[in-house]
């Protein structure tokens, strides 16, 4: 599929809560699938990079990038500049993104409504002329969108969202649907969560469509002959360490296994605002001289602990604020590369990980049964054998971010006649 070379100029705009980001690789691998696919695309960030490094990966993408003042006290001058001379120059569009941002604001009493207006009247003024954009496209249902939304009433464009995970379960649900009634389309990752933002925006008809992230296939290249593990196992865990990824409920499981006698290595890669509740967890459980934390690494680097393991777990849950996960693409990676897989059965892990198919299942805050799990797929050999065979062609069949995106751009060729 390949885009008109009449059409060639018509740009996507693209705004990301920050770019580049480590752990979002879904987008940073949608981008450069998309232009490859013929899209030109310009990126609006709400934040600079967090990492100092980058995925290799995205040194491929040619798209421009444009950063939005991410606090409103430091930037005052540049926010109130563009969007004065914004309210000049069409001051029926402003009144109404206005009025507008007063009604979203008195439900909720957030005054990052102001900032997201705000920033939308320098998306206007200042980034969208001479760039030929002609829809924008937020990724995540909550900040990004809502400066889609009033880029769109104060400029006439068009837009859409991708939503996740956490950005749809912390919204105010009025918020979300607003958005949603809003938008020309909205894509999400998860058929769960697709069903919840059916029932979300009952009745409205704004079309809803359901694209898995995929992963990229060329870089997972397992070795073609069945690990056999022994002991001490290599037991690795990649994820932000935060309330929803239930790393407690990890460690207190591998305190478990070790009480029962099995030697293990756990390495945890990652980081985030509970790191140093699980250091005193780990060091509460004595587990010190028998796991490793790292820092958060590239994607290159990931992929080699995925060769050299011999079981990927996560203990995903629902967290109190109701955040929660998709589908982790870190857990595709891992039953791409044939590294069998323990988790839970917490909102969309159930579509992909199949208990005793593809990996194995259990319910969340569980530590017994997530050691059980353990223990089975690092002793049971046929268990193990089956689940990888099962795992590699379920993400051959379903989760090639290669045949997904192309899928994506048919939505996007469908639902934006203006690059179609």
């Amino acid at each position: 599929m390949g885009k008109k070379q009449i059409q060639k100029q018509a740009t996507l705009g693209l705004i990301l809560k920050g770019y580049p980001r480590i752990s979002e690789t879904f987008i940073s691998n949608e981008i450069l699938i998309l232009e490859s696919l013929g899209y030109k695309i310009h990126i609006i960030s709400m934040r600079h990079p967090r990492e100092r490094f980058i995925h290799a990966s995205v040194k491929k993408i040619r798209a421009g990038v444009d950063y939005l003042p991410s606090t409103i006290m430091a930037n005052l001058p540049l926010l109130v500049y563009h969007n004065l001379l914004l309210a000049l120059e069409r001051p029926r569009a402003y009144f109404k993104a206005f009025k507008k941002a007063v009604k979203r604001w008195s439900r909720t009493r957030k005054s990052a409504t102001l900032k997201h207006l705000l920033q939308a009247g320098v998306v206007v003024h200042k980034f969208l002329p001479g760039k030929d954009i002609v829809h924008l496209h937020a990724h995540f249902a909550h900040s990004p969108t809502s400066v889609a939304l009033f880029s769109s009433i104060l400029s006439g464009l068009p837009f859409s969202f991708f939503a996740h995970a956490k950005d749809i379960y912390t919204s105010d649900p009025r918020q979300l649907r607003e958005k949603i009634d809003m938008a020309r389309f909205v894509v999400t990752c998860t058929r769960y969560n697709e069903d919840y933002l059916a029932r979300v925006s009952a009745g409205s008809a704004t079309p809803l469509f359901c694209v898995y992230h995929g992963i990229n296939l060329d870089y997972f290249s397992p070795d073609k002959r069945m690990r056999i593990p022994s002991s001490p196992y290599r037991i690795l865990t990649v994820a932000r360490i935060t309330e929803k990824k239930g790393l407690e409920t990890v460690y207190r499981a591998l305190a478990i296994l070790r009480d029962r006698g099995i030697d293990f290595r756990h390495t945890l890669i990652g980081d985030g605002e509970e790191r140093e509740k699980i250091e005193k967890v780990i060091s509460e459980l004595a587990l010190n001289d028998r796991t490793t934390l790292c820092k958060t690494m590239t994607h290159e680097e990931v992929i080699t602990y995925y060769g050299t393991s011999d079981l990927f777990v996560l203990g995903c849950k629902i967290a109190a604020n109701g955040d929660r996960d998709g589908i982790p693409n870190v857990m595709a990676e891992s039953m791409a590369m044939n590294l069998p897989v323990v988790a839970t059965n917490v909102s969309g892990l159930p579509e992909f990980l199949e208990d005793g198919v593809t990996g194995l299942m259990v319910p969340p805050d569980d530590p017994v049964l997530f050691a059980d799990a353990m223990e089975r797929l690092l002793t049971d050999q046929d268990l193990r054998c089956r689940v990888v065979k099962g795992a590699r062609k379920r993400v051959e069949a379903h989760f090639n971010n290669k045949k997904l995106v192309r899928e994506l751009a048919r939505i996007y060729e469908t639902m934006i006649p203006e690059i179609g």
